[in-house]
């Protein structure tokens, strides 16, 4: 008798299929434009310094390797949940906390979870497209899973059809919006958007779920925050997913926490007691190294300025590599056709290139990206500007 027999194989992900790819090409000029993460001017990517001066820090005064609760390391939830809300946020006194998880993705399968188990029947809603893990991490939850327009035709971000959409959700149903530089196409809302949305929200009483994966990737830490706050400000109950793989590097960490706004501190103590209740069946207890180092920084003015300065830097670099190609493309009369690459925030941009000139990209040049023409900007280099352009023009032709 086989136990197995009646196993079958799954298609890889897509992504770390195009990682494979990408390694087995022997062509030394070849650009990686797939993988989410950020990368420095070497094509490196670094572990900031304020990281590795907290790592040595706990080092040195680490005592005990024992767990850490199901919520986490406190002072990381604590330091996170300011980060996030504002320091001085009245809500953080009783009416909202964060729970560690094991990263950003963690946070979305708690949400998932608790979505499921504590308010039974409610469908979720996501923009199309989005980042596809959410796909997943919702339908193996068990929810029901559906979309509203974010990006048309025209590759430009359609909050008019976003809105319609919106106001025919089923009342209280679960809406998924990302904070800032979203994933994958690098359009965001801006403040007159969010607020049209969040009057819809209020209207057909949604349940928001914010995703906060990038926070000081788009136009700073504080400006990346302003549509999570004005939505705390403003609803009595919030779900919020922070991830600290970008902004502190610690991809392989697995560092990042869910944020639960509730309308009394009474409810905020019965939300928390069945997340620490799933959590236990999910992850028992997060992972500690992460959080020690984050918690570490926030905790330290001089940390904290030091580490808030290399994020600087990483998003300035960025931005500087959106404007420069569009710059490189404007001899092949593309600078107009591709302008929307420069006014996107965040690594990612939805760049327009159909399916079939991304593949010409990757087989007549080593251009790798997504098939749905998503290029992590944060791959490119800013010496081989130039030769990209030349590429993306010839399969424009």
């Amino acid at each position: 008798m086989s136990h197995f027999n009646r196993v079958v194989r799954v298609p890889g992900d897509p992504i770390l299929g195009l990682m494979e790819a990408y390694r087995g090409d022997p062509n030394p000029a070849k650009l990686d434009l797939g993988v989410g993460v950020y990368k420095d001017a070497q094509g490196l990517t670094p572990i900031p310094r304020a990281v590795k001066l907290a790592e040595q820090r706990l080092v040195d005064g680490q005592t005990s390797k024992s767990y850490i609760g199901g919520h986490g390391d406190a002072l990381f939830c604590a330091r996170l949940a300011q980060l996030v809300l504002g320091a001085d946020n009245p809500l953080l006194d009783a009416r909202a906390a964060a729970s560690q998880t094991p990263g950003g993705t963690g946070a979305l399968r708690l949400a998932a979870d608790f979505i499921g188990h504590c308010l039974p029947g409610r469908g979720i809603w996501l923009s199309d497209p989005t980042w596809p893990i959410h796909e997943s991490i919702f339908a193996a939850a068990g929810l029901p899973v559906s979309h509203y327009p974010y990006v048309g035709a025209d590759n430009r971000l359609d909050i008019e059809g976003m809105l319609a959409a919106l106001a025919e959700i089923p009342r209280g149903d679960v809406v998924l919006l990302h904070a800032c530089c979203h994933n994958p196409t690098g359009f965001d809302l801006g403040p007159r958007d969010w607020k049209r949305v969040l009057e819809v929200v209020k209207a057909r009483e949604l349940l928001p779920l914010i995703d906060f994966a990038y926070q000081g990737f788009g136009d700073g830490l504080e400006q990346d925050a302003w549509a999570v706050r004005l939505f705390a400000a403003e609803l009595p109950e919030l779900l919020i997913t922070s991830s600290c793989s970008k902004n502190f590097g610690l991809y392989r960490e697995r560092t990042g926490a869910l944020l639960v706004c509730a309308a009394t501190p009474e409810k905020l103590l019965d939300v928390r007691s069945q997340l620490a209740f799933l959590a236990r069946n999910l992850w028992s207890t997060p992972p500690a190294h992460g959080a020690a180092v984050v918690a570490s920084i926030l905790d330290d003015a001089e940390l904290k300025s030091l580490w808030s300065s290399e994020l600087d830097g990483m998003r300035q670099r960025v931005a500087s590599l959106r404007a420069g190609l569009v710059e490189a493309l404007q001899p092949y009369g593309l600078a107009e056709r591709f302008a929307h690459i420069g006014v996107q925030r965040g690594m990612f941009s939805y760049t327009g290139l159909s399916p079939q000139q991304v593949q010409r990209l990757r087989d007549e040049f080593s251009v790798y990206m997504v098939g749905s023409g998503r290029a992590n900007v944060a791959g490119l280099d800013a010496e081989r500007l130039d030769e990209l352009a030349a590429a993306i023009a010839a399969v424009c032709r």
